[in-house]
Parts: C-alpha cells; structure tokens; sequence
C-alpha cells in the first residue's frame, strides 16, 4: 500500500509480511514424535500458504516434509535426548534447523545403492538447497534450507 499526499492509501497489491514465518517445537524423543513433527511441518505450510500466500506445488511439500522426517529422524536416533524443529519461512524458502544434544556431528555417507539403511543425509542433500551441521553449546544444530514453488 502507498500512502497518497492527500493521506489517501491506494493499494497496489498484496500486502506480504516484513518479517520471516516462525515456528518452533520441542520433542521428548518419544513414540510419535517423527509424525507429530511431520504433521506441525504440513501445518506450518499451511500457514505460509495462507499468511504469506505462499504458491507450495506437492513436491515442494513433500521435500519438505522429506527432510523434516529425516532431520528429526536423526536427532531422534543419534542425540539420546530431547531435540528442538525451528522451521522460518517465507513464499520462497523454509529453513529446517534442528537442535539436539549430542555434539557429533552427522556423518554424510558415499553414495552406495546396496547399503542398507543411513541414507539420511544423502537424502537431504539431494532435496535442500543448503545444507550446514554446527556445534552449538546445547550440542548441534543441523539446517536445510528448501526452496519452495508450483510443481
């Protein structure tokens, strides 16, 4: 929106937010902790779509939820304690960062068809656009970044 010199407000578009989406969660490790991630990531593009009015095609979500399950997954798996999903967005991109508590950083595997199970963060690498893993002093903190858009 413009403001006009006679005070008028003339609107010229879709007003978007200034600042990024933000949604954090903290899981206990539990059972069912991977899926409730999943689902407050799915609720999360909702979101998006509706405050941001983000265009997100099915593959973009379901890369995204892809690497939700897999970041968790491994925090779940690895950390031994509870772990923290931080998701900001905005109509373009969503960054996944997750927190935990083990300092070892993940491990990225050679690209091998026949070995069976850890390829996580493979997986990861092949959906996100960026992908970092940094101590922090709580631990760890892995991030993807995912590019958003119509199929």
């Amino acid at each position: 929106m413009i403001e006009q010199s006679d005070g008028a407000v003339k609107p010229i578009g879709f007003d978007v937010p200034v600042e990024p989406l933000r949604r954090a969660m903290h899981y206990t490790g539990e059972p069912g902790c991977i899926a409730a991630a999943r689902s407050f990531a799915a609720h999360f593009l909702d979101q998006l779509r509706t405050e941001w009015c983000a265009v997100i095609g099915h593959r973009s979500a379901e890369a995204l939820l892809l690497v939700v399950s897999e970041l968790v997954t491994n925090a779940d798996r690895h950390s031994g304690g509870p772990y923290i999903l931080e998701l900001e967005g905005t109509d373009a991109a969503v960054s996944v960062c997750v927190y935990d508590s083990s300092a070892a950083l993940p491990l990225r595997f050679a690209r091998d068809p026949r070995r069976v199970g850890r390829h996580g963060l493979e997986i990861v690498h092949a959906l996100a656009a960026e992908v970092t893993a940094e101590r922090v002093p709580v631990g760890k903190r892995v991030r993807a970044l995912v590019h958003l858009g119509p199929d």
